[in-house]
C-alpha cells in the first residue's frame, strides 16, 4: 500500500498543477479537501463495506495531500524575504505529517485496540473540513505573486491582447475589453504606489533584488512558457536529480528494516533502528526547519544544489557500513536531508521557472519522478532474488546514479551561473554614465 499511495502522491503532482494554474490554489485545496475526507471515510468503514476499502482509501489521502500541499507554495510570496522559511515550514509540516499514525500506533498498543481505526478517522475529518473552511473563508482564490512579478506583468502593455479577441465578431466590444485590460494593469501600478509609498515600494524592489542576486538563477527562465521550460537543461536536469533522490528516499523508508536485518544480523538490533527511525522521521522535519529557512534565504541556489549532493553521497556511503553507530548517523542526516531535498527543489523550481507556470513544470517534475518510483517493486526484487537478500549492490547502484546526475547538474547550474552574473557585470558597464574627468588648468 505504501508504494501504491506514494506513486499516486507523486503522480497527482502534474494534473495538480494544471489546476493549480488554471483555476487557483482556492479550488485545488477544495479538491484536496474532498479527497481526504472521501479517504477518511473509505477507512473508517471499511469494516462495513462490501469490498476492501483500504488500498482506495489510502489512495485518496495520498491524492488530497498534493491538492492542499503544493496549492500553498505560493504564499510563500506573502513575504518575499522570508519565502525559504516559509517553504521550510510547509515542506516541514507535509514531511511530519507522518507522526500521526506513529501517534496513533501509541494509542492503539496502549489502549489494547481500544481506540480502532474507525475512531481515528473519524476524528481525522476535522482536517478536510477545515481545510474547506478556511478554503473558503481566508485563503487567496488566486496565487501570491512576487512585487517584481506583479509590477513586470503591469507593466507587459502585451498583456492587454489575449487569444480569445479572436472569437469576438464586434471590435468595438474588443476595443472595450483591451481597454478594461490597459486600466486594471495601470490601476495595478497605482494600488501599489499607494499601499506602500513610493518608497516602501523602492524597498521591497530592493529588497526582492538583494535576494534574487543571492540565488544567482533567479528568473533565468521566467517568461517562457511551459513547453520552452521543460525542454530546456534546467528542467531535464533537476528532474533526473529529483527521480533517483526520490527513488533512494523512498527505497530507504520502505526497506529500513530488512536492509539493516542483514547488515548488523541482529533482528532485535534492527527493530531497534527501526522504531528509532520512526519517531525521528517526524521530528527531523520539524527541528530542520529553521535551518532550511535561513540556508535558502541566505545562499546562493548553487550552494544548495552542492549540499544536497554532498549529502546525499554522505547518506550513501553511511548506508553501506555494516555498523550500528553508521546505521544511527546515517538515520539523524536522513531525517534532516529529506525535507531540505523537497524544499530545495521547489524554491528551484519557484525561483529557475518562476509561480506563472510552477504548477505545470513542478507538477510534471514530481509526476515523472513519481511513475518512476515504481522502480521500487524491481529494486526489492533484485535485492532478495539476484542478491540473496543483500542490500549493498542496489544501494551502491544508487550511491553511483545519484552522484553522477547530482555533478551533471551542479556544474550545469555552476557555469549558467557563471555566465549570468558575467552578462549583468557587462549590461552594468554599458549602462553607466561616462564620467568625464577633470582637466587641470595652467594658470598664470
Amino acid at each position: 500500500m505504501f508504494t501504491t499511495a506514494a506513486v499516486a502522491t507523486n503522480v497527482c503532482a502534474l494534473p495538480v498543477g494544471t489546476v493549480l494554474d488554471k483555476y487557483g490554489p482556492r479550488v485545488s485545496g477544495i479538491v484536496g479537501s474532498i479527497f481526504l475526507a472521501i479517504g477518511s471515510l473509505l477507512l473508517a468503514f471499511s469494516a462495513q463495506l462490501p469490498f476492501d476499502a483500504y488500498i482506495p482509501g489510502y489512495v485518496f489521502l495520498a491524492l488530497g495531500g498534493p491538492f492542499v500541499f503544493i496549492s500553498s507554495f505560493q504564499l510563500s510570496n506573502t513575504f518575499p524575504r522570508h519565502s525559504g522559511l516559509i517553504l521550510a515550514l510547509l515542506t516541514g509540516a507535509f514531511d511530519s505529517s507522518s507522526a500521526i499514525f506513529l501517534f496513533y500506533r501509541l494509542i492503539y498498543t496502549t489502549t489494547n485496540g481500544a481506540f480502532t481505526p474507525q475512531k481515528l478517522f473519524l476524528i481525522y475529518l476535522v482536517v478536510p473540513i477545515f481545510i474547506l473552511m478556511v478554503q473558503i473563508s481566508i485563503m487567496p482564490s488566486n496565487s501570491y505573486k512576487s512585487l517584481g512579478e506583479l509590477l513586470a506583468r503591469a507593466d507587459d502593455s502585451s498583456n492587454d491582447i489575449q487569444p480569445s479577441d479572436a472569437d469576438i465578431e464586434d471590435q468595438a466590444q474588443v476595443d472595450q475589453l483591451r481597454e478594461g485590460r490597459r486600466r486594471h494593469r495601470e490601476g495595478v501600478v497605482t494600488e501599489v504606489t499607494s499601499l506602500l509609498g513610493k518608497n516602501g515600494e523602492d524597498n521591497k524592489q530592493k529588497d526582492e533584488e538583494r535576494k534574487n542576486e543571492t540565488s544567482g538563477v533567479w528568473g533565468v527562465l521566467h517568461g517562457q512558457t511551459a513547453l520552452q521550460q521543460i525542454k530546456s537543461p534546467w528542467f531535464i536536469l533537476i528532474t533526473l536529480f529529483t527521480v533517483v533522490q526520490m527513488t533512494r528516499i523512498n527505497y530507504f523508508v520502505a526497506t529500513i528494516r530488512p536492509q539493516y536485518e542483514f547488515m548488523l544480523k541482529d533482528s532485535k538490533l534492527a527493530q531497534q533502528v527501526n522504531n528509532v527511525f520512526d519517531v525521528a522521521l517526524p521530528v527531523g522535519g520539524v527541528l530542520s526547519i529553521p535551518f532550511i529557512g535561513l540556508i535558502l534565504d541566505n545562499t546562493s541556489t548553487i550552494f544548495v544544489l552542492s549540499l544536497l549532493v554532498v549529502t546525499a553521497t554522505t547518506i550513501g556511503i553511511l548506508g553501506l557500513l555494516p555498523y550500528t553507530w553508521a546505521a544511527y548517523a546515517n538515520i539523524v542526516i536522513f531525517v534532516l536531508y529529506r525535507p531540505l531535498y523537497y524544499t530545495a527543489v521547489s524554491d528551484y523550481a519557484a525561483k529557475v521557472f518562476g509561480f506563472h507556470t510552477f504548477g505545470k513544470v513542478y507538477g510534471l517534475i514530481i509526476c515523472l519522478a513519481g511513475l518512476l518510483n515504481f522502480s521500487q517493486s524491481a529494486l526489492d526484487a533484485l535485492t532478495h532474488k539476484a542478491f540473496d537478500r543483500d542490500p549493498m549492490p542496489v544501494n551502491v547502484l544508487l550511491l553511483v546514479v545519484a552522484l553522477v546526475v547530482g555533478l551533471a547538474l551542479v556544474i550545469y547550474v555552476w557555469r549558467k551561473s557563471r555566465s549570468i552574473e558575467r552578462e549583468e557585470l557587462e549590461e552594468e558597464a554599458e549602462e553607466a554614465e561616462e564620467m568625464v574627468m577633470p582637466v587641470a588648468s595652467d594658470t598664470p
